[in-house]
């Protein structure tokens, strides 16, 4: 569809020298395209309603327009029918895995920075929404042809991780599975006995100041665990090009160059605890927020000096879109990295911030009473989506089951717009009807298994011009619409617009499947144009599916 609007706005450019814009009429009977008047009174002097029926008079109307008709002070354009439907197909059909993308991103490269979780234990379920809205932005963007690096911020330094290295002492080695007891235990024993914090801030301080006993120890469990999460994203086929980690900004000292420059703005000021601390007050932030403190009283670094640091060294690799995704709790203080930023001259990455995942019925099993590990969760949703295949058939295919599971807790996830709660619900998500990653692999396997049936390849010079019930029209003209909902959806940095046209098109889909027949349809040329379409049909859920991190299956 975008092709056709900027061939229409430029006719209209021919005949009037003004901005234009286009909008989609509420009710197709008004049109595919419609171009409001009321801008123009002014500048022509003249009656939005007259300026309508004079550009109705004056254009001259091209092939790929059926008609050109005015509704009161509304020019309403109707594309041809049928050579929408045959464009698209074309170019779908010619295009394939890359249909949707105009290669916006060729010679560009996007550094994308997600995740980034404490490195202290088998990550929440709510963690996940981070890692899988970040990898959807990722695959737009490659899809798009930008050259992309995924980074991971591993904050190995703080008091957390200080806490683990304590509760190790004595132990050899500790696994992966380990840790999250391990970090409960110790926690339980500081509660019981205070004075161990002193042993914490001395590990840290150690830490600081380059004690090489102490960085092994710290970066041993680090490491440790950061396998074990990345393995847990592999599953999901969530990968990153880079684990950067926080505490290499303690001895590199990019953050006393930070320091000096702050200092020339004036800035920067030492307040009555001696920390170094930067005045904020002219980015008028909210009250809580005017002053940002940058180290502690001996002038060692606090996050924020180190994520400034982290922040301008992605910023000098000049990525043409520089995006981190971060939790809704983190806007206040990514406010202030972006003044930081701007007093030091830098423009920062655009951040997309999303809100929680809620659980409908938490009743699953758990290490921990009150967390559930993404870990368990996942195995939890295999073994529903294994009971849900069992009702439809007798065998149940273990690659099949972790498909159709992964897609119904990611798509039940992504489907929500960023900056709502995802409220999850087990029925729902793993339902093969209504809105659900399951139901849009089905829709997929079902197109596969008409062709199955046809037992011929798809028709190569089929006559779309059979191609004549509305409904095919609407499923074509859907189809059409991919390239401007990716462009869309980057534009936003809205995974959601995907997962939500994706939907809108197999439930289009199923209404053209359930009204023409394709197999049995009245003559073999319009069962080809029909089969070549559902191809179409097929090749968009695919590439879609894709873009949100699904896998396709052929039969369910």
């Amino acid at each position: 569809m975008q092709n056709y609007k900027k061939k229409i706005i430029a006719l209209i450019k021919k005949q009037l020298n003004a901005e234009i814009e286009l909008s989609s009429p509420p009710d197709s009977s008004f049109g595919d395209f419609a171009l409001p008047c009321f801008p123009f009174a002014k500048q022509l002097k003249k009656n939005p309603i007259e300026i309508a029926e004079e550009l109705k008079q004056k254009i001259k109307k091209p092939s790929f327009i059926d008609r050109i008709e005015t509704k009161g002070p509304y020019l309403n354009f109707f594309i041809d029918k049928n050579t929408l439907i045959k464009d698209t197909i074309d170019e779908i059909t010619k295009k394939k895995d890359s249909y949707g993308s105009s290669m916006q991103g060729k010679g560009k490269k996007a550094l994308i920075e997600h995740t980034s979780i404490n490195p202290n234990a088998s990550p929440h379920v709510g963690r996940a929404r981070n890692a899988l809205i970040g990898d959807t932005i990722v695959r737009l963007l490659k899809f798009e042809g930008y050259k992309t690096e995924v980074h991971y911020f591993v904050n190995d330094v703080g008091k957390q991780i200080a806490i683990l290295v304590l509760g190790a002492k004595g132990k050899n080695k500790v696994s992966f599975n380990e840790l999250l007891n391990l970090y409960v235990k110790i926690n339980n024993k500081i509660k019981e006995k205070p004075e161990l914090e002193k042993d914490v801030f001395e590990l840290l301080h150690k830490l600081e100041q380059g004690d090489k006993k102490v960085k092994k120890e710290f970066r041993d469990l680090v490491d440790t665990c950061i396998k074990g999460q990345n393995a847990l994203f592999r599953e999901l086929n969530i990968k990153y090009d880079s684990f950067d980690y926080e505490s290499d900004y303690l001895w590199n000292k990019r953050t006393e160059e930070i320091l000096a420059h702050l200092k020339k703005t004036k800035k920067l000021f030492e307040d009555d605890d001696e920390r170094l601390v930067l005045n904020q007050e002219e980015y008028k932030l909210p009250m809580k927020a005017p002053f940002l403190v940058l180290t502690r009283a001996d002038k060692t670094s606090l996050y924020p000096l180190r994520d400034l640091a982290y922040t301008i060294d992605k910023i000098s690799s000049k990525p043409q879109k520089n995006i981190i995704v971060l939790g809704e709790d983190q806007k206040l203080y990514f406010q202030q990295l972006k003044a930081a930023l701007d007093l030091l001259g830098y423009k920062a990455p655009e951040a997309l911030h999303y809100s929680f995942v809620l659980l409908t019925d938490a009743k699953m099993s758990t290490r921990k009473g009150n967390v559930i590990l993404l870990e368990d969760f996942m195995k939890e949703a295999v073994s529903k989506a294994k009971e849900e295949i069992s009702k439809r058939h007798e065998k149940v295919d273990e690659k099949t089951a972790k498909a159709i599971a992964y897609s119904a807790v990611k798509y039940a996830i992504l489907k929500v717009g960023n900056e709502k709660n995802v409220n999850f619900d087990w029925s729902s998500a793993l339902s093969f009807e209504g809105e659900s990653g399951p139901y849009l692999q089905y829709s997929y396997a079902r197109i596969c298994s008409i062709f199955r049936k046809y037992k011929k390849d798809v028709p190569k010079n089929a006559d779309t011009s059979l191609l004549v019930e509305d409904i095919e029209f609407e499923l074509a003209k859907l189809l059409a619409e991919m390239p401007e909902t990716v462009d869309h959806a980057i534009k936003e940095l809205s995974p959601h617009i995907i997962a939500n046209y994706v939907y809108v098109v197999t439930k289009k889909f199923s209404e053209f499947y359930h009204n023409c027949p394709v197999l049995n349809a009245d003559n073999e040329k319009l069962k080809q144009a029909r089969l070549i379409l559902i191809d179409s049909v097929k090749q968009v859920i695919k590439n879609c599916l894709s873009l949100i991190g699904i896998e396709v299956i052929e039969k369910m």
